[in-house]
């Protein structure tokens, strides 16, 4: 069987306490986590594709959220515990969902995964957009619970029930694999 991990905006504006948009300790506590599925999947010889905001200075997104991940800044680079692995695909991205002018659906395309697997922040705007994507396109996502954080808690755990409810999203804990049907062999 064909998995996918998508690894979004796992990036030092997000990840790191010195980052214009950093997400708090619930999202250095996902580092640990995305680490063993990175090491799992490429150990499992499965696609890995990095989603990446890459924002010019004048984004407009930056009426609504301070600026963060300019393109070749600090902030817009990957977080070192999570450098890719060599045959994973970097795929920058400039809104919330990571179809959105990128070429990610040529590559689930090419690929053809029968589960796609999420991970990164954050859960109430990337994730959730990408995920509703994903299913918009017939994929079956699967939410790492363990690995997704947000800044606020309330719009993560909603996020969460979202994902699960209304797009049919699987979601698990890596950390509970062991008893998990869903975990990969």
């Amino acid at each position: 069987m064909t998995e996918v991990l998508l690894v979004i905006d796992v990036l030092n504006d997000f990840l790191d306490p010195a980052g214009a948009l950093f997400c708090g300790p619930r999202a250095r506590a996902i580092i640990p986590v995305i680490r063993s599925l990175l090491d799992h999947f490429q150990r499992q010889g499965q696609p890995i594709f990095y989603l990446t905001d890459a924002h010019r200075p004048d984004d407009a997104e930056f009426a609504l959220f301070p600026e963060h991940a300019v393109t070749g800044s600090w902030g817009s680079r990957i977080i070192a515990p999570l450098t890719p692995p060599k045959d994973a695909k970097i795929i920058p991205k400039t809104r919330f969902s990571s179809f959105y002018a990128t070429d990610l659906e040529a590559e689930l395309r090419r690929v053809g995964p029968e589960r796609v697997w999420v991970t990164g922040v954050c859960t109430s705007i990337c994730v959730m957009d990408t995920v509703g994507d994903l299913r918009n396109r017939a994929y079956s996502p699967l939410v790492v619970d363990d690995a997704v954080a947000d800044f606020d808690q309330q719009f993560h755990e909603f996020a969460l029930i979202r994902m699960e409810r209304v797009y049919g999203a699987k979601r698990i804990r890596w950390g509970d694999r062991e008893s998990s049907p869903e975990a990969p062999a």
